[in-house]
C-alpha cells in the first residue's frame, strides 16, 4: 500500500510540472475513460487520480461488431469501479468519424444512465501526455505535434508548447514541404501519431524529429479528465457531439460500384 501511495504521489508531480495540472484532493472522483478515436479502442478507470483498470483491444473500432467489444470494455470498467462514476471522460476527436461516434455514444448512454458529468478530453491534447511523461530529452522551447491520419496526405493536426499551450490551432491539413516551415525556423518539432509517419519525408528538415509507437489511449485520459474535472468543465450530455473537424465522406459498397 505505501508503494502505491508513493507511486501515485510520484504521478501526480509529474503530471503537476509536465502538464501544467495541480490536483485538489477533495476534487478527486472516480471517472470512466472511453477512447476511440482510431482503430484502437481502449477503456480505463481512474479513482482518486489512480488507474484502477486499463484494457486496449487494437484494431477494435472497425466494423459491426465495434459497439460491441467497446460495451464489454466498459461493462468490465464498472464492475472494477465498484460504483457508479463521478464522471466519464471520451476522447472528442478529432479522429474516425465512426469511431468518435461510437465513443461518444457510449459515454452519453453512461453519464446519463449514471447521472455522472460528461468530460470531452481533446485526442490531440490526449496523444501529448505519453510524450510529455516519456523520458524523451527535448529543448525546453520543443513543440509538440501530434498527428492523426486522415488519409492520403491530409492528416488532422495542431501544435503545442510543453505546456499544453496551443501554438497552432487544431486544423485538417495536407502536409507539403512548406508545412511548418516557419517554426522550424525557431523551433525543433516532435511529431508523433499514425499519421507523423508517411509526412517525416515530406517536411525533412533537421529540426523535424519523429517519435515512434504513440496511440491515443485511455491509461493517459487521467490527467486531462481530472483537471477538467477540478475546474467543473462538463459537457452538456443531451447536445455535446465529437469534433470531426471534416465533412464525412460516404462510400458506396464496392458490389454497387461495379453496376
Amino acid at each position: 500500500m505505501l508503494i502505491s501511495a508513493k507511486l501515485g504521489f510520484f504521478y501526480r508531480k509529474i503530471c503537476t510540472f509536465a502538464v501544467g495540472i495541480v490536483f485538489f484532493l477533495d476534487k478527486l472522483a472516480t471517472i470512466i475513460h472511453i477512447e476511440t478515436s482510431t482503430d484502437v479502442c481502449s477503456v480505463a478507470v481512474s479513482k482518486d487520480g489512480f488507474r484502477l483498470f486499463d484494457r486496449t483491444i487494437p484494431g477494435s473500432v472497425k466494423g459491426s461488431q465495434a459497439s460491441e467489444q467497446l460495451g464489454t470494455l466498459v461493462e468490465e470498467a464498472i464492475n472494477e469501479a465498484r460504483e457508479k462514476p463521478d464522471a466519464v471522460a471520451v476522447s472528442s476527436g478529432p479522429g474516425s468519424y465512426t469511431g468518435l461516434r461510437i465513443g461518444m455514444s457510449m459515454a452519453k448512454g453512461l453519464a446519463y444512465g449514471s447521472d455522472a458529468k460528461l468530460i470531452a478530453v481533446p485526442t490531440l491534447e490526449l496523444l501529448c501526455v505519453p510524450v510529455l511523461l516519456g523520458d524523451y530529452d527535448m529543448p525546453d522551447d520543443a513543440l509538440l505535434c501530434p498527428m492523426i491520419d486522415a488519409r492520403r496526405m491530409e492528416v488532422f493536426t495542431a501544435v503545442y508548447d510543453r505546456a499544453l499551450r496551443p501554438v497552432m490551432p487544431v486544423q485538417a491539413m495536407v502536409v507539403d514541404e512548406n508545412s511548418f516551415k516557419e517554426l522550424l525556423k525557431e523551433h525543433d518539432i516532435y511529431f508523433f501519431g499514425n499519421g507523423a509517419k508517411k509526412c517525416m519525408d515530406t517536411i525533412n528538415h533537421l529540426c523535424a524529429h519523429y517519435i515512434d509507437g504513440i496511440t491515443p489511449q485511455a491509461k493517459n485520459m487521467l490527467p486531462l479528465a481530472d483537471k477538467r474535472f477540478h475546474e467543473e468543465k462538463f459537457e452538456d450530455v443531451a447536445y455535446f457531439t465529437p469534433e470531426y473537424y471534416k465533412q464525412y465522406e460516404a462510400k458506396l459498397p464496392k458490389n454497387l460500384l461495379k453496376l
